[in-house]
């Protein structure tokens, strides 16, 4: 989806700049329009919107491939994702002017939107910083791979760009926490952490009922015991010196 929302990117802004364009965006590129950066933006990010809508309903799109033992063949079935389920959100009681207080849709619109916006107002920027690189060093293109474009940095500066953005994006706000990977983070914590750690996780779930607290208190008491004297253990050798 990222792809091909630079792809339609570059070809709008193309279209509105050549029909409508009059106001220069930048020297560096003295062809860009602004016409042309706005109109390929908003038809970037319509798009994207459109895409989304339209695959959001198909497995093939939104399932892992996995082995199937009973069927004996690669599957695409699968429980959706809880961003591809729609969802029922409160309009804020500051938009006092919107018509409706509930709406639905699905919380991977929103990651599409942002993916979007930066598509259309920063993606861009990667191939003004490819044209100011070449102009430093007086060529004309990057290679001469593809016939008519240069070479391939002339056609994926802006994919690299997003690239980058939709990678750390993706795995800062989408991905979900793993139990296998929490557990690695957890272990490599010293032992006295670790019983700090699940004094506080028994303390959550008691507060909030998922456990009893007769059986989580016996618990609590055992971890901070056991935490005391394993900080106890652990300052000590750190104070022990070290082997020449």
């Amino acid at each position: 989806m990222p792809t091909a929302m630079v792809i339609s990117n570059d070809i709008m802004a193309y279209i509105f700049g050549m029909m409508l364009g009059k106001t220069p965006l930048i020297k560096l590129s003295p062809k860009k329009t602004w016409e042309g950066f706005i109109g390929g933006g908003i038809s970037s990010l319509l798009l994207g919107l459109l895409f989304s809508l339209a695959v959001i309903d198909n497995k093939h799109f939104i399932c892992p491939i996995e082995y199937d033992d009973t069927l004996g063949a690669l599957s695409m079935d699968c429980v959706p994702d809880a961003i591809f389920i729609p969802r029922t959100y409160n309009v804020s009681r500051w938009l006092f002017f919107v018509p409706f207080r509930t709406f639905t849709w699905y919380p991977y619109f929103k990651h599409c939107i942002v993916i979007g916006l930066f598509v259309s107002f920063v993606g861009p920027f990667g191939g003004f910083f490819a044209s100011g690189f070449k102009r430093a060093f007086r060529i004309k293109d990057f290679g001469d791979v593809i016939p008519g474009h240069g070479g391939i940095m002339d056609r994926f500066d802006c994919q690299i760009i997003t690239g980058w953005f939709v990678f750390f994006y993706y795995h800062s706000f989408v991905k979900p926490a793993s139990t296998g990977f929490l557990l690695q983070q957890l272990f490599v914590l010293p032992h006295h952490e670790q019983l700090a750690f699940l004094g506080t996780f028994i303390d959550g779930l008691t507060r909030r009922g998922v456990l009893p607290a007769t059986l989580s208190q016996p618990i609590l008491d055992f971890a901070e015991q056991a935490r005391k004297s394993a900080a106890i253990a652990s300052s000590l050798n750190d104070d022990l010196p070290n082997p020449p």
